[in-house]
């Protein structure tokens, strides 16, 4: 039973029958047979099918987009359910009876895999997998990994998704004329008679036998399965475009920076809404199904060398003129979402397609070491065993007793769905099959893992023993990685850890090795870790070299709890824990490294030990082969660890612990540590079966190790590092057409720049596609060019959370019931809507009065606030609010919007002020009072005031508006509404909730607190027919008139040097 689920014939048997009908909405077909109350992803069928579809249909129809698996070799059984999706935004997933919908599916496209959904502003769309790479076979020929080649986009559009998927159909025709996944006889005879480096055709059929492809590298030595980096197949195949997707270049790159002049260059970069990007030409001329080209790329390019030679314009216009003509912004919002939406979907496809996403169907589980699979296994029949002894058994739960003998590739629940077993800390593309999951389409869902994967063999000398022939023996050696979506990011953008203990670029890495010795199969399986350093630390990538720095607003406990509770969790999945820490012990990295080691010595865990080695001074001069030395130290480490070693179908030994390896970066310095260690691991499991090199010369086995350890840090640098790690953005050209603007400096500058904001737009896909942030992070990411990590949004929600509560407990008095609580944006002052400083106010609402509160988030203490009583507000105006019209974002009226409360000036307001010094009053001949803490001092509304300390002064300025007006009013801005979410240790997600929680905008917030205000000031008494009135707080006119020129310019050269890609 164990190898009917664990292991896919492909070709040869038929595929399981599909899952029965399932309905995610009560508005579909017929509800399925059981009534178990469960929801369909906690249901399965009675006969499950643990393996995702291989091969999937995909069909347009007047009613949906139809999918359907592709059973190879055998004829269509139209009697097998499908599954229709609905079209329009967020459209249902349902399955239902195909007679319900009259399809072709001859004229329908074969994919080989589904990504999941987005849902962004105007649309939802499909991402399949239109194209993929064979990487290998996981130690046996029918468990085979591949790796994503090509992404589509098929908009849930009926005419949009026609057009995409005629598109796909014609690429995948002229790659291949043959209309059935089957090759025939003849083709079968040319592919055994050509393997020499031929690549599968990922559209044709899965041959009976595979092979795996090879690209011999320009040493003879050196054999390996996939190939380097930036190399391809030297095939026919491989002079196509590879798909749809991964052909169309990123607006940075379709049109080249390297042009004539610096005017050129800075044309692209002056907006991110550049045209320029859709220029018409040979090197836009790219499929159209990823997304539809506008009508804008039929436009001619603009002439931008005119404009920068006009004389009769200062530098300043000159800038202006560029950008007004070559970069403008959209002119609607609809314009701005569907142009923003291209992008997020262009991006979104990058992050799959530039490598490093691996995947497989029949071997089930890439998320989880051997050992791990083997450990579950035990456990599980452990407690089966236990559970039996009680009597507690039934028969359906009864697994097979414990064998002496073990099966390498053994599955732990393999009758249950893929992702039903996965490791979900690397699976990346959770969310987006969300619906799949939510539907029960089990076979549909297909995880996706980020990190490396390569298969290599190299030849050992031996001495033959029994019955062996040959004087060497082969060696078949396997690198997985695994990076961690937890702390997900890019360096720049997330270093350190969390309030869940994750950290940023946590990578493990397994080493599989398996040789054959007198004629018994030994598997040897390692495992090492590396991760950013856990503490609460940032590094602004700002600087040519910027210096990691602590983060002042964490204390030295909350970084202690922290690690604590990281170290917590490594211990309990891998066991003892060893530490090496191969950062800087002095200069920039000091401060970080230093409180590492102070941390850890602090808390002294038991199974955690701590080892500082200053990589870059002990191999100072490149002298790599010092890092024997640290080897040597930590060998009793290696020999008290070991490594899962399973000979003859028996578990010979296990491995005790784990090394968590890291620098700052967690990338160059680590993986040559790592790999070393791989190395004297290597060594010994070889030394095992009598297997020792001996030669001091450059060996195969050296030749092919270094390649694989070398291309694995390329691909965890690529993830982490991004672009970032690239250079020549701008290109230095020697002309100064804008004399004066750009010097050498700024040109250096800006290619920095540009590659440290084309991080941030990345880094908001990320979080997006990872289902930590909604569309929010896009404006946000619009308003301030940057956004923010999603821990760091719960965290602030906590804050202002307690803020609210703290507010209540001081200010609130006894016996007054609270209504509710926010915190606003808010000029410091009373009576101004546009003051020179604003801050955060807690805003609360009781039954019979309405409190403004300043609050001080650093020493949580009420600075002041002022009481109004709900019979005294005299009306409440709310509308648009923009401070600045600089940013698309900010002047968006529906994500900017406020209010003002105005009121009665009347003797039974006050405000209070907190002083924290003892000096109250400037009449010296008045002795303090309470000099020892801070205290309330009460201050009338309209008498005089008399005198009082700077502190106080201050703050009751700002507070308290001037006596003797009759009117007084305070104006709010709602705060963005930007919701993160919270994984729960299942996977599945928490969004933080509040009152305003359902706001899909500022003006929907600013409308329900408005409302809440009115009806409490209702229940008093206080009604009035134009009690609330809609007109701008701040109109968009009054921003413009508002904001300098100087601000102007400002924004603009930061947008030049940042908004470029």
């Amino acid at each position: 039973m164990k190898r009917l689920f664990s292991k896919t014939f492909k070709g040869l048997t038929p595929e399981p029958k599909p899952v029965q009908p399932v309905v995610t909405s009560p508005a579909t077909t017929e509800s399925p047979g059981h009534h178990t109350g469960l929801q369909p992803k906690d249901t399965l069928p009675p006969v499950p099918h643990p393996c995702p579809y291989e091969h999937i249909l995909v069909l347009a129809t007047q009613e949906g987009l139809l999918l359907r698996p592709r059973s190879s070799g055998h004829p269509q059984d139209l009697s097998e359910s499908e599954v229709k999706v609905e079209w329009g935004k967020g459209g249902k997933v349902e399955t239902h009876s195909s007679s319900t919908v009259e399809a072709r599916w001859d004229d329908s496209v074969v994919i080989y895999g589904i990504l999941g959904f987005l849902e962004l502003y105007t649309a939802s769309y499909l991402l399949v997998i239109s194209s993929r790479n064979e990487i290998g076979n996981f130690l046996d020929p029918r468990h085979t990994v591949y790796s994503i080649k090509g992404v589509t986009a098929i908009p849930l559009d009926e005419d949009r998704a026609r057009t995409v998927l005629a598109a796909l159909a014609s690429r995948n025709n002229n790659v291949d004329r043959r209309a059935s996944l089957l090759p025939t006889e003849a083709a079968r005879e040319a592919h055994v008679a050509d393997k020499r480096s031929v690549e599968i055709d990922d559209v044709a059929a899965d041959f009976g036998t595979r092979s795996p492809r090879v690209k011999f590298a320009d040493q003879d030595e050196v054999k390996v399965v996939s190939p380097l980096p930036g190399q391809t197949f030297d095939t026919a195949e491989d002079s196509r475009p590879s798909s749809p997707s991964s052909t169309i270049s990123t607006p940075s790159s379709v049109v080249s920076t390297n042009t004539d002049n610096v005017v050129k260059t800075l044309a692209e970069r002056l907006s991110f809404w550049t045209r320029l990007s859709k220029r018409q030409g040979p090197a836009a001329s790219t499929d159209h199904s990823l997304v539809e080209r506008s009508d804008e790329s039929l436009k001619e390019p603009l002439d931008l060398e005119a404009i920068a030679k006009d004389d009769s314009k200062d530098r300043e216009e000159v800038i202006e003129s560029i950008v007004a003509s070559a970069a403008p912004a959209p002119q609607t919002v609809e314009e701005r979402h569907s142009e923003l939406e291209e992008k997020i979907v262009r991006e979104c496809i990058r992050e799959f397609t530039r490598g490093g996403m691996y995947f497989a169907y029949a071997f089930a589980d890439i998320t989880r070491s051997l050992q791990h699979k083997h450990d579950m296994i035990e456990k599980a029949k452990a407690q089966n065993a236990l559970l039996e002894q009680l009597n507690a058994l039934d028969d359906s739960s009864r697994l097979s007793p414990p064998r002496e003998t073990v099966d390498v590739l053994a599955e732990p629940s393999a009758a249950l769905p893929l992702w039903r077993r996965v490791d979900r800390r690397f699976w990346w593309n959770e969310w987006l099959t969300k619906p799949l999951i939510d539907g029960g389409l089990h076979p549909y869902v297909l995880p996706i893992v980020q990190g490396f994967y390569q298969i290599s063999t190299f030849p050992i000398a031996r001495e033959p023993v029994a019955q062996e022939e040959g004087t060497s023996a082969s060696v078949e050696y396997i690198i997985i990685s695994r990076r961690s979506r937890d702390r997900a990011g890019l360096r720049y953008q997330r270093r350190g850890i969390d309030d869940d203990a994750n950290v940023a670029n946590f990578v493990e890495t397994e080493t599989v090795m398996r040789v054959e010795r007198e004629g018994i199969t030994n598997v040897f399986c390692h495992v090492q870790i590396r991760g950013s350093i856990p503490l609460f630390w940032n590094q602004q990538g700002m600087a040519l070299k910027p210096a990691p720095q602590l983060n002042p607003e964490r204390t030295h406990d909350q970084n202690l709890r922290a690690i604590q509770q990281h170290l917590s969790k490594i211990t309990s999945a891998y066991g003892p824990l060893t530490i090496v820490n191969l950062a800087e012990q002095h200069g920039k990295e000091g401060q970080v490294t230093t409180a590492y080691g102070d941390c850890v010595k602090e808390l002294a865990p038991t199974d955690v030990k701590y080892h500082a080695y200053d990589f870059h001074a002990e191999t100072k001069g490149m002298k790599y082969e010092n890092i024997s030395k640290l080897i040597e130290e930590l060998e009793r480490t290696f020999e008290s660890q070991g490594y899962f070693w399973i000979s003859n179908s028996h578990i010979m030994s296990k491995q005790k612990g784990v090394f968590r390896v890291n620098c700052i970066d967690g990338l160059d310095r680590t993986n040559v540590v790592e790999s070393a260690f791989a190395r004297h691991v290597l060594n010994r499991q070889l030394g095992a079966v009598a297997l020792l090199n001996q030669d001091e010369r450059r060996t195969e086995m050296d030749i092919v190790f270094n390649d694989v350890w070398a291309n694995n840090g390329d691909a965890i640098s690529r993830a982490y590092a991004g672009t970032s790690a690239l250079k020549g953005d701008f290109t230095r050209t020697g002309k100064r057409d804008l004399a004066g603007l750009l010097n050498d400096g700024v040109n250096s500058l800006a290619r920095m720049y540009s590659s440290t904001f084309a991080d941030w737009f990345s880094q908001a896909v990320i979080d997006f596609v990872l289902g930590n942030r909604t569309t929010s992070v896009f404006s946000e990411f619009l308003n301030k060019l940057q956004s923010t990590d999603p821990r760091e949004l719960i965290r602030i929600s906590k804050i202002r959370a307690d803020a609210i509560a703290t507010c209540v407990s001081r200010v609130l008095p006894e016996g007054e019931r609270l209504l509710s609580g926010w915190t606003l944006f808010a000029p410091e002052e009373l009576n101004t809507k546009v003051g020179d400083k604003f801050e955060e106010k807690v805003l609360l609402l009781s039954a019979k009065a309405l409190y403004v509160i300043s609050y001080d988030y650093t020493l949580e203490k009420v600075k002041m606030y002022t009481r109004v009583p709900l019979g005294d507000i005299v009306g409440i105006t709310k509308g648009a609010y923009i401070l600045s019209p600089l940013e698309e974002a900010s002047r968006d009226p529906q994500q900017n919007a406020g209010f003002v409360i105005s009121w009665h000036n009347l003797q039974d307001q006050d405000t209070r002020v907190t002083s924290y010094s003892i000096r109250n009053s400037l009449d010296l001949t008045t002795p303090p009072t309470s000099p020892s803490s801070a205290t309330f001092s009460r201050q009338s509304m309209t008498a005089p005031r008399k005198s009082t300390l700077p502190l106080s002064r201050i703050l009751s300025n700002a507070a308290a508006p001037v006596a003797g007006q009759e009117t007084v009013f305070a104006a709010f801005k709602a705060l963005p509404v930007d919701p993160a979410r919270a994984r729960r240790e299942t996977g599945s997600f928490i969004q933080t909730t509040d009152e305003l929680a359902n706001a899909k905008s500022c003006k929907e917030a600013v409308d329900m607190i408005v409302d809440a205000i009115r009806q409490a000031c209702v229940d008093v008494g206080n009604d009035h027919r134009e009690f609330v009135v809609e007109s701008d707080v701040v109109s968009l006119a009054d921003a413009q008139r508002m904001t300098s020129v100087y601000a102007k310019m400002e924004y603009g050269v930061k947008r030049l040097l940042w908004l470029g890609s």
